[in-house]
């Protein structure tokens, strides 16, 4: 007799979901196909997510938050997180692709990449914001363009990029170089001014 294993179903419909998403999209992703692949009836899917759209929220958000879970945050160590974020999106390419994918057909899965929820993103600008009064951080810029502008440079080398993307192929060296030039740039971007840069 089999026994129905409500976790391992919803598993396999979120990695069958990924793969359907990160290839054909939103619109181009098929519920049926996704579905067959989990080897599950689509009335089982529509159960666990609701619909398509509930689906891949799912999905985008169980990746993000995989990647955010691995990096540790720290205001006042932005350059270590910056490069946390590189290396996850770099061993997760499909939440780029599907990140991509949410832009091009208008569906903002919301501050996924900051944070899983509303109240992390908060924890994060909270966290910047004191920062920046306690001198670590430039305080000229608002906190939720510090934290945006930190997800945009360690994103930098992904394949939604417009130059050269970094690959799971890429060599050692190609790596560590782009984790360096990542690693002085958010320290140099966010630095509080010293006195005697105060003219």
């Amino acid at each position: 007799m089999r026994v129905y294993d409500a976790e391992s179903t919803r598993r396999r419909l979120l990695a069958a979901a990924t793969a359907d998403f990160a290839a054909h999209g939103i619109a181009g992703a098929r519920v049926d196909r996704i579905a067959t692949e989990a080897g599950v009836n689509k009335a089982q899917l529509y159960a666990y997510f609701g619909d398509k759209l509930g689906l891949f929220d799912a999905v985008f958000r169980m990746h993000a938050d995989a990647v955010v879970d691995a990096t540790p945050f720290t205001a006042e160590d932005l350059p270590h997180y910056a490069v946390g974020l590189y290396d996850g999106a770099l061993a997760r390419p499909e939440l780029v692709r599907l990140a991509t994918w949410a832009r091009l057909e208008r569906v903002t899965p919301g501050d996924a990449a900051a944070g899983k929820s509303a109240a992390a993103v908060d924890r994060k600008l909270e966290a910047i914001a004191e920062a920046q009064r306690a001198g670590h951080l430039n305080p000229a810029m608002a906190p939720r363009d510090v934290l945006t502008l930190v997800i945009a440079m360690a994103l930098a080398w992904s394949s939604a990029g417009l130059s050269d993307a970094a690959t799971p192929d890429d060599t050692p060296a190609e790596r560590e170089r782009r984790r360096e030039a990542l690693f002085q740039a958010v320290s140099g971007a966010f630095r509080a001014a010293g006195p005697t840069a105060r003219n």
